[in-house]
């Protein structure tokens, strides 16, 4: 389980990671698009949370994204199986952690706005090792914790801290803006 879960993990801190490279080439190439990012960041963080507290399940459909590429990785790991060996576990886990998930891509889009590789790669990894209790739970049929777990008032708890971290990342963007909107109305004009 632990060489599963450490290769799951990697792949989403290389996925997190080469998402922020792509954030940061654009942040480069289109002025005033960071700002874009950080909002489409923080709407599917708003989005992963009605997912997670079962409100809405929208995410299911930008799942449909990445099925084309899983069809062509999914195979890889049907050779790898049955697992016998660390190794082996650690590569079914890097493979596994590509299959396609809202909950992944709503935090691959908040690296996308971070646009910094090694920053993305530890915040992809600090979900990762977030989703880790319910992993394992699962993985060793651990049904007590996973039924608190997938309790709707935990399910619920955790998609309102989700909520008020993109409201508040929302109110800080607008802020800035405000205040940038403020310095330039206050400006001396050249007349």
């Amino acid at each position: 389980m632990l060489g599963y879960n450490l290769g799951r993990i990697t792949s989403y801190m290389t996925a997190g990671a080469l998402v922020a490279l792509l954030g940061s080439v654009l942040n480069h190439a289109l002025d005033g698009i960071a700002l874009a990012l950080r909002i489409l960041a923080a709407v599917m963080l708003i989005l992963m949370a009605l997912y997670i507290a079962n409100w809405w399940r929208g995410l299911l459909h930008v799942e449909a994204l990445g099925r084309s590429l899983w069809r062509r990785i999914e195979p890889l790991g049907r050779r790898l199986l049955p697992v016998v060996k660390v190794p082996q576990a650690f590569a079914l886990g890097s493979i596994w952690g590509w299959m396609p998930c809202g909950l992944i891509y709503s935090m691959l889009a908040w690296s996308l706005a971070v646009a910094e590789p090694l920053r993305a790669a530890a915040m992809m990894g600090a979900f990762g090792l977030g989703t880790l209790p319910v992993v394992l739970a699962t993985g060793v049929a651990a049904r007590r914790v996973s039924l608190w777990i997938r309790h709707p008032a935990t399910r619920t708890m955790a998609a309102l801290l989700i909520m008020a971290f993109a409201v508040w990342q929302l109110w800080h963007l607008s802020s800035m803006t405000g205040m940038d909107d403020m310095a330039g109305g206050m400006t001396p004009s050249p007349h």
